[in-house]
């Protein structure tokens, strides 16, 4: 792991298009931002672990191939 000592209004680069940039420290509590193109996701740690879950669960589910069917009659006549 890397550790750099940045102040207020200072930033940090990641590759070509990333910038970490320390926003506002306030007691023991720093607020970051993160300038990432859009194709990059941000989040932070624990809503990144529950995704990951969440996409485990989704990936473990067995749907069959009829039911995919009954789905798209349910869009059409919706429309």
């Amino acid at each position: 792991m890397l550790v750099l000592a940045r102040r207020s209004n200072q930033s940090i680069i990641i590759g070509d298009d990333i910038e970490i940039v320390i926003v506002d420290i306030k007691g023991d509590q720093v607020k970051i931002g993160v300038k990432a193109p859009k194709n990059v996701s941000v989040h932070r740690a624990e809503v990144y672990k529950e995704i990951q879950e969440e996409n485990k669960k989704a990936a473990g589910t067995n749907i069959k191939p009829e039911d995919l069917g009954k789905l798209g009659d349910l869009f059409k006549k919706k429309t």
